[in-house]
This record gives C-alpha cells, structure tokens and sequence, in this order.
C-alpha cells in the first residue's frame, strides 16, 4: 500500500471528527500532491462550473470543506475575491493560508451548526467534502442556510454505485421543499482514474429559493 492509499484508508476509516481532523491535519502538507498524482479532477471542473455561472465580481463566496484551496486557486486567478475557506482540518487551513487567496479562513465541521452569518453568502462551492467518510447529507441545509435567496452553490457529488444513497436523498428531499432547485450538472467523470477509478462524481449547480 502507498503512503497516499494509507492516508485515504485512515482517513475513511476516521470514527469521529476528532480522529478525521487529526487524519487530515496529518496528510496537509502531502494532500494535493497524493491526490493529484491519483488525477483527481474534482476541484478543476468545479472551478470550471463555477466560474461558468458565477459572475467574477460575485461576493462574498464561500468555499465549504476547503481544505488547501486547490478548487480556490483557479477562482482567485480568474479575479474571484472575497471567498472565505472553511474547513475542519487546521492542517488543512494552513496550506490554505498559505496561498493568500481567501479573504477568511475558519475551522468548523460541515453537519453541525455552521458558525456563520444566515443568508450570508451570494455563492458557495463545496468539492470533495460532502461525501461519505467526511461530512454528513445534511450539510447541505447548512449551506443553504448561509446563502442569500438566489445564491448559487456549486458542489461535486458521487455518483457511482458505492455512493450513500442518503446523500442524493438529501438533494432531492430540499428539491422537493423547494429550498432549491437544479440549474446545471455535469456529465459523470471519473474523480480519481489513476487511484480510485471505481469512483465517479458528477458537479451541479442548484439556486437558492
């Protein structure tokens, strides 16, 4: 087993956020690395979603489960400011730090009560954070919990047969109460084809009602 399988293999198999926070606070300073060696693509499609729909002068953004801010770089490249990071990992928040791209940067879990202002935010994008193994499906209410009335929030979901079906359920549940509604999703794509390539995310967009 490679360094990179051993840090995913801990990390999934984490049983508290406590033990996930301290998987990731010790794979910071190789994440990108290990995971772009796998090919992952999450983060540059989502940019790419992203910066389709979301006009550049949008603010504030905020970037969910951002970890080193691979999804960020390309966004502040492109004239996107404003954006403030979230993450559970301080490790993770760090390599952030360290780009200077976030205007913010704040340790918190997705799935417990986000400690930030409501109907806040003009666009949020998670990538790679709601997923099983990290945070929970009701993440998402949190998210829209933070986002203005016809905020856009951009997020990559799996769609392969080893995904959680509580997560799309929690999706289609806030498609039904109307809190959102699909504007755009992706084709599937392979996340990782060098390293995992029986997972295959898709990326969507949804409006905020």
């Amino acid at each position: 087993m490679s360094d990179s399988d051993s840090m995913v293999a801990k990390v999934y198999a984490a049983a508290s956020a406590e033990k996930q926070q301290a998987a990731y606070d010790e794979w910071a300073a190789s994440y990108e690395r290990d995971l772009f060696a796998m090919g992952y693509r999450l983060p540059a499609v989502a940019a790419a979603v992203f910066a389709r729909f979301v006009p550049t002068e949008t603010a504030p953004i905020l970037d969910a489960g951002c970890g080193g801010g691979a999804q960020a770089e390309p966004l502040a490249l492109l004239g996107y400011s404003s954006i403030t990071g979230i993450d559970l990992s301080e490790g993770m928040l760090s390599v952030a730090r360290s780009k200077g791209i976030y205007a913010e940067l704040k340790q918190m879990a997705l799935g417990e009560r986000i400690d930030l202002p409501e109907d806040h935010f003009t666009a949020v994008l998670s990538t790679g954070a709601i997923t099983p193994g990290h945070a929970p499906p009701e993440s998402f209410d949190g998210l829209i919990k933070t986002a203005k009335t016809g905020a856009l929030i951009v997020f990559g979901l799996r769609v392969d047969e080893g995904q959680n079906p509580a997560y799309p359920a929690a999706v289609a549940r806030l498609e039904r109460d109307k809190a959102w509604r699909r504007m755009f999703a992706t084709d599937k794509f392979q996340t990782m084809p060098y390293g995992e390539p029986e997972i295959w995310n898709a990326v969507f967009v949804y409006e905020v009602l």
